[in-house]
């Protein structure tokens, strides 16, 4: 019997990285699942590799509608719903995120929508069917290491620092309003992982060599979607029901490793 069995999940952004990998685990461990993704490409193909009995959904996370529908979703499909794991989001440097005094105005809104609004979105949603159901639950919410362990030499988007910070203060306020009610609120904050939104600096030898160095865990390396899966299994399942207004870090050693020589 898996860790997860019979549990009606939600995963937004659940359709590549670091949340297809989670879908997949999830699977395994006995969860039904409804699966949201922005590209509809990706979603089909997440919908041939998890199989007929997960419904992919492909919508954007940052309108709010596409919360709701996902939970109406999972009621229709499944009866019901037990947990939501906000994976979507993504580096706002492409919309101008950097260094604060250089980020143009729309890449403020933006990164913030992307992944700071998005994440409410979803929460209000879930926490709207659990009170009105009178029915427990629980949230994961995928923060960053940047949100506390922040790296100046290679990692200085702010905005999206601020928009992960944004999430564990959101998650905990959350965790203490909602416990009465048996909703659990965890966040989970990654290191450096090989995603597709990662690919910029994985494919820098500079960077490359610094996250060896600040990732020290397995041999020095970036962790892979996959490290992230059994943490976000645990964390939705029952044996975590004593656990809420918590952030685990699954990041390698960075946020206790002393920053290293860049030239090391």
């Amino acid at each position: 019997m898996g860790l997860l069995e019979n549990k009606r999940l939600i995963v937004v952004g659940g359709t590549s990285g670091m949340g297809l990998a989670a879908a997949r685990a999830f699977v395994r461990e006995g969860a039904r699942l409804v699966v949201l993704g922005k590209d509809p490409a990706t979603t089909t193909q997440a919908s041939a590799e998890l199989g007929r009995e997960v419904v992919c959904l492909s919508g954007d996370a940052e309108q709010a509608g596409e919360a709701d529908r996902c939970v109406q979703a999972c009621l229709e499909h499944f009866g019901g719903l037990d947990g939501l794991f906000h994976v979507a989001g993504g580096s706002g440097r492409r919309m101008g995120d950097g260094l604060l005094h250089a980020v143009p105005d729309e890449a403020i809104q933006k990164t913030l929508d992307l992944n700071l609004a998005s994440v409410i979105l979803s929460n209000r949603a879930a926490l709207r069917y659990w009170i009105q159901a009178r029915q427990p639950g629980v949230i994961l919410n995928m923060g960053s290491v940047l949100a506390d362990s922040p790296s100046a030499t290679f990692f200085s988007t702010h905005v999206y620092a601020a928009a992960k910070a944004g999430i564990v203060g959101l998650s905990k306020s959350l965790a203490a309003s909602y416990a009465p009610y048996q909703v659990r609120v965890n966040v989970l904050a990654p290191g450096l992982i090989a995603t597709p939104m990662s690919r910029r600096a994985m494919e820098d030898p500079g960077i490359a060599a610094f996250v060896a160095r600040k990732q020290p865990l397995d041999g020095g390396r970036a962790g892979v979607p996959e490290d992230i899966c059994a943490a976000a299994v645990f964390l939705l399942s029952d044996g975590a029901r004593f656990i809420t207004g918590q952030v685990l870090a699954v990041d390698g050693g960075w946020s206790v490793t002393d920053r290293p020589m860049v030239n090391a």
